[in-house]
């Protein structure tokens, strides 16, 4: 792939101007590599389609319908592969796409979006304020708690799960390994 992640962050910054949309990008782009380095992925590939899955949701926020489609065009124009488009409809399947997603990548893609979510509110109410000390029995804890990040749609994240396919739990511990390896640049731990 001849595009740089510089390039694609630079490209993610010209649409994105929020803290913390950069933030949810940086959780998603690690959480892709580090499920591609383990399922035999391409990581960079990867890694590039965590990173520019939301490039339009700071423009598209307020008509969601639109969220996906505008930066899946904005992709293919300035000359990604098909599959990082693709893979930035398919985040969307039954949300505001029909884009089922097919490949590994896709389902992944899917399933991490909304769970790298839950799994840094469950790490930011902790004392540690980290993932370093985090384990799934307490994602799992706060999952249960349907007021705890209650934008959080776990059914989707099941449904990914079973997509990919792999135990909820073990998706949930990857998640949370992969985060350990971003921690500061997210906003986690002592260094935030």
């Amino acid at each position: 792939m001849d595009i740089s992640r510089n390039q694609a962050l630079e490209l993610l910054r010209k649409y994105n101007k929020e803290d913390s949309h950069i933030k949810h990008a940086l959780a998603v782009e690690a959480t892709m590599g580090f499920f591609a380095s383990r399922m035999g992925g391409d990581v960079a590939q990867w890694k590039l389609a965590g990173l520019l899955h939301d490039i339009d949701w700071e423009i598209t926020q307020e008509n969601p319908e639109k969220h996906t489609h505008e930066g899946a065009g904005w992709l293919a124009d300035a000359g990604y592969p098909e599959e990082i488009s693709r893979a930035v409809l398919a985040h969307g399947w039954s949300i505001c796409s029909d884009v089922r997603p097919e490949s590994d990548m896709e389902k992944v893609l899917f399933t991490v979006d909304e769970l790298t979510g839950l799994v840094i509110t469950a790490a930011l109410v902790r004392p540690s304020r980290s993932v370093m000390d985090l384990e799934v029995k307490s994602v799992k804890k706060k999952w249960k708690d349907k007021a705890f990040a209650r934008g959080v749609d776990r059914d989707l994240i099941v449904k990914g799960a079973e997509m990919i396919p792999m135990p909820l739990d073990t998706v949930i511990e990857w998640v949370i390994l992969a985060l350990r390896e971003v921690e500061a640049e997210i906003g986690l731990g002592s260094e935030a």
